[in-house]
């Protein structure tokens, strides 16, 4: 099983943009191939720092999904409601990549 975990700073005035985007993102995601789950979470310390928490059943459905049109619309979509670069980290084997 694959994990990820993507942090993401968004602008206060993008907040509510970045969420309703990511929730057709995450619709279209969980009818993907190998997709166990994935979920947005809000810190409780930051409301702002928003957490995708996903789970796959290998690397290439993770790999798969990295080239879904889907995400790319949602890419497109978040990338100016964002303060900063999406923090990546792919947990696997108990080996964490960081992209």
């Amino acid at each position: 099983m694959i994990y990820v975990v993507a942090t993401t700073k968004v602008k206060p005035e993008g907040r509510e943009a970045f969420i309703a985007g990511a929730k057709a993102c995450i619709a279209e995601t969980h009818k993907e191939k190998g997709c166990i789950s994935y979920e947005l979470h809000s810190s409780v310390n930051d409301p702002n720092t928003l957490v995708f928490v996903e789970r796959w059943e290998t690397r290439d459905d993770l790999t798969a999904h990295s080239r879904a049109p889907h995400l790319k619309a949602w890419r497109e979509l978040s990338a100016p409601l964002k303060v900063s670069p999406t923090e990546i980290e792919i947990i696997s084997g108990g080996e964490v990549q960081k992209l």
